[in-house]
């Protein structure tokens, strides 16, 4: 190939690189030019908008300091009487809200750094404890204890 066909490709990058700045710039020019058409023909809906948004933030300012501080939730303490009278240990009662959260063995195990074998362990004393025979009866009966949220 001679040198003229080699520096061909470089040319044409160049001048498609001016042409895409061309193209940009033109069409900014349009969309701005369409922007002032907008402002001018529709101001009054522009600032109804300004307006609207002025008294959606004073709404949210206002709301939230009224509201500030009331209708908290009491803090869930997990019923630590209920706790100690069926005798749950803080581990099993950990196990216990991972059950509530509805993850399986696998994940629990995962989730608190313990074998999977543990978990079922866990689980069956909870069972015991809990007077039930599958997942979804102790977690009814640990929510009806207020062990769980």
């Amino acid at each position: 190939m001679s040198r003229r066909h080699a520096r061909m490709p470089s040319r044409n990058w160049k001048r498609t690189a001016v042409y895409g700045v061309a193209l940009a710039l033109a069409a900014i020019g349009l969309q701005w030019l369409d922007y002032q058409r907008l402002a001018r023909t529709h101001w009054d809906d522009f600032y109804i908008g300004l307006i609207a948004l002025a008294f959606l933030a004073l709404g949210v300012f206002v709301g939230a300091r009224l509201f500030a501080g009331r209708h908290r939730p009491p803090a869930f303490d997990g019923n630590p009487r209920a706790q100690d009278s069926l005798g749950i240990s803080d581990r099993e009662r950990a196990v216990l809200l991972e059950l509530a959260a509805g993850r399986s063995n696998k994940e629990i195990a995962r989730e608190l750094h313990i074998a999977p074998s543990t978990v079922k362990t866990h689980v069956a004393r909870l069972y015991e404890k809990l007077g039930a025979r599958r997942r979804t009866e102790a977690v009814r009966r640990a929510r009806e204890l207020g062990l769980v949220p």
